[in-house]
């Protein structure tokens, strides 16, 4: 794909910023690429951008650019530490939305202190892969709606892929879940590709405070230890006190945090 170039500068010094393909740009300068741009949409269809670039007048350009052909809102997310990209995105009008620490968690029980955890009466674990497909699906359904009526699922990770009539377990394999006689009443999805990582755990409003999350995690990284894994990673929300209590309270350490900027 070619668009018209944006050209920055004068003479010899001209960086040229073309659109070369469908949500890609390259930043030209003496034929030679200096950086590149990239938006795509993610799986809950919020816009994402990124830029790659050796310097800041580059970035700015890109930015500019990229910014002058795309629809608003858009996203991006950085590492905190990385203090130089995160001011070239306020400089190009983005804003700080939320701030999400990614914390590595013990999986031993004698370290967790998870080792005598169960769940409550009447509520028992399935573990991942021997969940059934319906109620898995229902208590997923109906805890996001939960979240959608209180604090707005934009405020958790944008990672679920979409799927026919509101459906979004992509594998329900990779799910465990608190089951009551009727219905399911939580849910942990852990997966596993280089590193395990928990990506959801949740459990509905009206079943909260009763240690049904506990005994979730207890399960889970039972499971994980048992497989020979000694840690597994998971991202909290800084303003999720509940959620950063409950990973503190099993020994979960802060690593790193990033950032997601919206203009």
């Amino acid at each position: 794909m070619t668009t018209k170039p944006f050209t920055s500068g004068l003479g010899k010094n001209a960086v040229v910023i073309t659109r070369v393909a469908d949500g890609q740009w390259h930043a030209l300068h003496d034929d030679l690429v200096v950086g590149r741009g990239y938006a795509e949409h993610r799986p809950d269809a919020r816009l994402f951008v990124s830029i790659d670039a050796w310097h800041d007048t580059t970035f700015d350009r890109l930015a500019e650019a990229m910014l002058a052909e795309l629809p608003a809102p858009l996203h991006t997310v950085v590492d905190e530490a990385d203090i130089q990209l995160t001011a070239g995105w306020r400089r190009a009008g983005f804003t700080i939305r939320r701030r999400e620490w990614e914390c590595v968690v013990p999986t031993d029980p004698r370290v967790t202190g998870l080792d005598e955890v169960l769940p409550p009466s009447g509520v028992t674990i399935v573990p991942a892969g021997q969940a059934d497909e319906g109620l898995l699906r229902a208590v997923d359904r109906a805890i996001r709606d939960e979240v959608e009526a209180a604090v707005g699922w934009q405020s958790m990770p944008a990672e679920v892929i979409c799927r026919p009539e509101g459906d979004t377990i992509v594998d329900p394999s990779k799910y465990a879940v608190a089951a009551a006689p009727d219905r399911y009443l939580g849910l942990i999805r852990v997966v596993t590709v280089k590193r395990p990582r928990i990506g959801l755990v949740a459990v509905r409003a009206d079943e909260q405070r009763r240690g049904i999350a506990r005994a979730l995690l207890a399960h889970a990284l039972g499971t994980l230890h048992r497989s020979g894994f000694a840690e597994a990673w998971t991202e909290v929300h800084e303003s999720n006190r509940a959620a950063s209590a409950l990973f503190e309270g099993i020994g979960a350490r802060q690593m790193s945090s990033n950032l997601e900027l919206v203009r």
